[in-house]
């Protein structure tokens, strides 16, 4: 019988989380580390009598990665309510391929436009033979009204006549896009399958380039949503509500 704890994991993931969270110099006194620890145990635990349940993959993900947003949900509202940890709190989340450069005030405004590197229109249907990757569209929106490609094929934008875009791309370690955030910072959204980033307010937007690390400006962007699946990171922007954008990131297909 396999033995192997699903939560065994766990501590390894919250470990390597760690060199994403800058340390302040000099470090926070010992009672910012206790108001974190008492803002995780804030949540009551309801008791219950152990029963048998089969394992299953996806729930232990999708359990892991409560635990790690608590963790780091925790972390930033408490440091940044210090000195020391307000210097703390920048470039503090990377998730799928999107790096969240989060800071106590809100960024200045981008006032001009650009386009992403090398970006060019395209006809949908072409899409299949100029990507690496299946591209899906969400049903809850029909098919777009138009298209580009970028990056020498690693990037895909689908934009609606209300709005509505969404850029598609094979996420990693290393980021595409950058976002400068203040206050209200992002929020943990909760999908099927899936787990996400909900970002409220309008903030500026950039992209990174691979090769150096160089940061390009490219505009203010609206209120996104930012998840991965299947290795593939989605960036949906301009839905208006949440509760819209969560129901379009569940209509792709």
């Amino acid at each position: 019988m396999n033995s192997h704890d699903p939560f065994d994991d766990l501590e390894g993931e919250l470990t390597a989380l760690g060199p994403l969270l800058d340390t302040p110099s000099p470090p926070p006194p010992d009672d910012v580390a206790a108001a974190v620890r008492a803002r995780l145990e804030l949540r009551p635990q309801k008791r219950r009598r152990p029963t048998w349940r089969p394992w299953r993959p996806w729930r232990t993900r999708r359990a892991r990665w409560r635990i790690v947003a608590a963790v780091v949900l925790a972390v930033v509202a408490v440091t940044a309510a210090t000195p020391q940890g307000r210097a703390a709190v920048a470039r503090i989340l990377r998730i799928a391929g999107v790096e969240l450069q989060l800071g106590d005030t809100p960024p200045t405004p981008v006032r001009t436009t650009a386009n992403l590197p090398g970006e060019h229109p395209v006809a949908t249907d072409d899409l299949p033979g100029l990507v690496r990757f299946q591209v899906r569209t969400p049903a809850e929106l029909g098919p777009p009204a138009r298209a580009t490609v970028a990056d020498q094929g690693r990037l895909v934008s689908m934009f609606w006549p209300d709005g509505v875009r969404l850029d598609q791309f094979q996420g990693g370690v290393d980021p595409f896009f950058f976002k400068k955030l203040g206050p209200p910072w992002p929020d943990y959204v909760e999908m099927a399958g899936t787990t996400a980033w909900w970002i409220p307010g309008e903030h500026p937007l950039g992209y990174i380039r691979r090769q150096d690390g160089t940061e390009i400006p490219l505009r203010q962007a609206a209120p996104t949503l930012v998840w991965q699946r299947d290795a593939l990171t989605y960036r949906l922007e301009g839905a208006g509500t949440r509760e819209r954008a969560v129901r379009i990131a569940g209509s792709l297909r």
